[in-house]
Protein backbone atom coordinates (compact mmCIF):
# COMPACT_ATOMS: atom_id res chain seq x y z
CA UNK A 1 0.00 0.00 0.00
CA UNK A 2 1.43 3.61 -1.39
CA UNK A 3 0.65 6.45 0.98
CA UNK A 4 1.75 8.79 -1.07
CA UNK A 5 2.25 8.29 -4.95
CA UNK A 6 5.23 8.28 -6.81
CA UNK A 7 5.77 10.48 -10.07
CA UNK A 8 8.46 7.49 -10.93
CA UNK A 9 7.35 4.39 -12.72
CA UNK A 10 7.02 1.13 -11.44
CA UNK A 11 10.66 -0.10 -12.54
CA UNK A 12 12.22 3.66 -11.91
CA UNK A 13 11.03 3.37 -8.37
CA UNK A 14 11.70 -0.31 -7.64
CA UNK A 15 15.22 0.95 -8.85
CA UNK A 16 15.45 3.92 -6.71
CA UNK A 17 13.96 2.43 -3.65
CA UNK A 18 16.45 -0.31 -3.45
CA UNK A 19 18.97 2.41 -3.32
CA UNK A 20 17.46 4.40 -1.19
CA UNK A 21 17.19 1.83 1.35
CA UNK A 22 20.33 0.51 1.06
CA UNK A 23 22.35 4.18 1.30
CA UNK A 24 19.50 4.57 4.63
CA UNK A 25 21.20 0.98 6.51
CA UNK A 26 24.51 2.04 5.24
CA UNK A 27 24.72 5.60 6.63
CA UNK A 28 22.69 4.19 9.76
CA UNK A 29 25.40 1.42 10.52
CA UNK A 30 28.07 4.12 9.36
CA UNK A 31 26.96 6.43 12.57
CA UNK A 32 27.04 3.63 14.72
CA UNK A 33 29.79 2.17 14.22
CA UNK A 34 31.67 5.63 14.23
CA UNK A 35 30.06 6.61 17.83
CA UNK A 36 30.82 3.19 19.00
CA UNK A 37 34.54 3.68 18.05
CA UNK A 38 34.20 7.37 19.69
CA UNK A 39 33.37 5.73 22.59
CA UNK A 40 36.13 3.29 22.77
CA UNK A 41 39.08 4.97 20.75
CA UNK A 42 42.35 5.16 23.20
CA UNK A 43 45.44 6.50 22.52
CA UNK A 44 48.04 9.04 21.72
CA UNK A 45 45.76 10.73 19.23
CA UNK A 46 42.72 10.04 21.69
CA UNK A 47 41.21 13.85 21.13
CA UNK A 48 41.42 14.28 17.40
CA UNK A 49 40.40 10.83 16.39
CA UNK A 50 37.87 11.10 18.64
CA UNK A 51 36.83 14.54 17.37
CA UNK A 52 37.55 13.16 13.89
CA UNK A 53 34.78 10.38 14.53
CA UNK A 54 31.98 12.31 15.56
CA UNK A 55 31.88 14.47 12.59
CA UNK A 56 31.62 11.16 10.31
CA UNK A 57 28.68 10.46 12.61
CA UNK A 58 27.27 14.07 12.51
CA UNK A 59 27.75 13.67 8.55
CA UNK A 60 25.75 10.28 8.60
CA UNK A 61 22.86 11.02 10.68
CA UNK A 62 21.92 14.34 8.69
CA UNK A 63 22.17 12.42 5.11
CA UNK A 64 20.48 9.30 6.60
CA UNK A 65 17.83 11.61 7.05
CA UNK A 66 18.13 13.04 3.90
CA UNK A 67 17.37 9.71 2.41
CA UNK A 68 14.62 8.52 4.48
CA UNK A 69 12.61 11.09 3.58
CA UNK A 70 13.64 11.58 -0.32
CA UNK A 71 12.31 7.61 -0.19
CA UNK A 72 8.93 9.02 1.70
CA UNK A 73 8.66 11.68 -0.42
CA UNK A 74 8.06 8.68 -3.45
CA UNK A 75 5.87 7.21 -1.31
CA UNK A 76 8.27 3.79 -0.02
CA UNK A 77 8.21 3.39 3.82
CA UNK A 78 12.19 3.78 5.09
CA UNK A 79 13.58 1.12 7.19
CA UNK A 80 16.07 1.88 9.63
CA UNK A 81 15.28 -0.62 12.19
CA UNK A 82 18.44 -2.24 14.52
CA UNK A 83 17.61 -5.60 12.61
CA UNK A 84 17.51 -4.45 9.08
CA UNK A 85 20.52 -2.32 9.63
CA UNK A 86 22.45 -5.43 10.97
CA UNK A 87 21.14 -7.60 8.11
CA UNK A 88 21.78 -5.27 5.01
CA UNK A 89 24.90 -3.08 5.73
CA UNK A 90 27.90 -3.20 3.85
CA UNK A 91 30.34 -2.37 6.77
CA UNK A 92 32.24 -5.73 8.35
CA UNK A 93 32.39 -6.34 11.75
CA UNK A 94 34.35 -3.55 14.09
CA UNK A 95 36.36 -4.59 17.15
CA UNK A 96 34.45 -4.70 20.75
CA UNK A 97 35.99 -3.27 23.63
CA UNK A 98 39.02 -0.78 23.79
CA UNK A 99 40.44 0.41 20.25
CA UNK A 100 44.38 1.62 19.63
CA UNK A 101 43.78 5.44 17.34
CA UNK A 102 45.32 3.87 14.81
CA UNK A 103 43.29 0.75 14.59
CA UNK A 104 40.41 3.31 15.00
CA UNK A 105 41.53 5.65 12.20
CA UNK A 106 42.03 2.17 10.14
CA UNK A 107 38.63 0.69 11.05
CA UNK A 108 37.33 4.12 9.66
CA UNK A 109 38.99 4.03 6.19
CA UNK A 110 37.67 0.20 5.89
CA UNK A 111 34.18 1.17 6.72
CA UNK A 112 34.02 4.57 4.59
CA UNK A 113 35.33 2.42 1.47
CA UNK A 114 32.96 0.05 2.15
CA UNK A 115 29.62 2.84 1.95
CA UNK A 116 31.76 4.80 -0.76
CA UNK A 117 31.89 1.92 -3.35
CA UNK A 118 27.82 0.85 -2.61
CA UNK A 119 26.79 4.84 -2.78
CA UNK A 120 28.84 4.90 -5.91
CA UNK A 121 26.87 1.90 -7.08
CA UNK A 122 23.41 3.80 -6.11
CA UNK A 123 24.36 6.99 -7.97
CA UNK A 124 25.07 4.78 -11.25
CA UNK A 125 21.94 2.89 -10.40
CA UNK A 126 19.53 6.04 -10.38
CA UNK A 127 20.91 8.38 -13.15
CA UNK A 128 17.80 7.24 -15.48
CA UNK A 129 15.59 6.31 -13.07
CA UNK A 130 15.82 9.39 -10.82
CA UNK A 131 17.89 12.07 -10.98
CA UNK A 132 16.83 13.77 -8.21
CA UNK A 133 18.30 11.24 -5.74
CA UNK A 134 20.97 10.15 -7.38
CA UNK A 135 21.77 14.20 -6.85
CA UNK A 136 21.40 13.09 -3.18
CA UNK A 137 23.93 10.19 -3.54
CA UNK A 138 26.07 12.60 -5.47
CA UNK A 139 26.51 14.48 -2.74
CA UNK A 140 26.78 11.71 0.07
CA UNK A 141 29.61 9.91 -1.87
CA UNK A 142 31.30 13.79 -1.99
CA UNK A 143 30.99 14.03 2.03
CA UNK A 144 32.04 10.09 2.72
CA UNK A 145 35.10 10.69 0.58
CA UNK A 146 36.03 13.51 2.56
CA UNK A 147 36.00 12.11 5.61
CA UNK A 148 37.84 8.90 3.70
CA UNK A 149 40.58 10.90 2.31
CA UNK A 150 41.02 12.71 6.02
CA UNK A 151 41.54 9.17 7.80
CA UNK A 152 43.32 7.99 5.37
CA UNK A 153 45.71 11.28 5.83
CA UNK A 154 45.74 10.22 9.50
CA UNK A 155 47.64 6.74 8.94
CA UNK A 156 50.26 7.96 6.57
Amino acid sequence: MYVVKSPLSDADLKTVSEALQGALVDLVDLSLVAKQIHWNVVGPRFRSVHLQLDEVVDTARQHSDTVAERASTLGVSPDGRAATVSQSSGIGKVPDGWVKDVDAVGTLVEALGAVITRMRERVEATGEADPVSQDIFIGITADLEKHHWMFQAENS
